[in-house]
């Protein structure tokens, strides 16, 4: 049975990864023929994930410009309601027990990347503050969406595929769905992100291993099987 299972995990990995090469460019005017009713929702760019402390990765710090790059199409396109959810955790934060601490309120970590501060219209985005991988739960996420009920297309990019990303998508689904709103929700791949830990590292640090590039596909597969449009990137 076991041996089993292995030959069909092989083969529907070989599927997911076909799958995820095959993702079509998504023309930015198709996505947003009526770009006052979208949003993007970027997921924790933050220095803490990509450029300082024990959780930054290069995998995330490569996706600054790609992001920076929609934002600058989405903006002169029309779009601009940008939405930055962001750790900002309080210093004895109970997901320290799981993570090492990292990107608490008030320090540099849980700064914005430079690159998005950098653009001339980063004072009109809106940043909300989360103490969870969870952009919905005990943030303000929930009440913008209220207060902005013509807002139908959401563009979510950011950190990590598998955790943050995953989870907001999801949530955004999964509330349409609940309270029966049609809402388009898409992926771009090519801004989205999740971190590596080898094996090896992980037998020499202690703490789990991560394929960054097993869990970003299969977690953008995940998203897909839930009805979240996932494209290989925005133009």
């Amino acid at each position: 049975m076991s041996d089993l299972l292995s030959a069909r995990s092989r083969a529907f990995v070989d599927f997911v990864e076909k799958w995820l090469s095959e993702r079509p460019v998504l023309p930015l005017a198709h996505a947003a023929p009526h770009p006052e009713r979208v949003a993007i929702l970027s997921v924790d760019m933050i220095e803490g994930f990509c450029h300082i402390g024990p959780l930054a990765s290069p995998r995330i710090a490569a996706i600054v410009d790609p992001i920076v790059e929609l934002f600058t199409k989405s903006w002169q396109h029309g779009i601009h309601h940008i939405l930055l959810s962001q750790d900002a955790h309080e210093p004895d934060a109970i997901e320290f027990g799981a993570w090492p601490p990292h990107c608490v309120r008030g320090t540099p970590e849980a700064e914005t990347v430079a690159a998005f501060k950098a653009l001339p219209f980063f004072d009109q985005m809106v940043i909300l503050e989360k103490n969870s991988i969870h952009s919905g739960l005990n943030t303000d996420l929930n009440r913008w969406l209220e207060e902005h009920p013509l807002v139908d297309t959401f563009i979510v990019v950011g950190d990590c595929t598998d955790l943050c990303t995953y989870q907001l998508a999801m949530h955004l689904r999964l509330d349409a769905n609940a309270r029966q709103r049609h809402r388009r929700i898409i992926v771009p791949a090519n801004a989205v992100e999740t971190y590596h830990r080898s094996l090896e590292t992980a037998k020499e640090q202690g703490g789990l291993p991560h394929d960054g590039d097993l869990l970003h596909a299969i977690f953008l597969y995940h998203m897909a099987l839930n009805g979240i449009e996932v494209v290989a990137c925005l133009q």
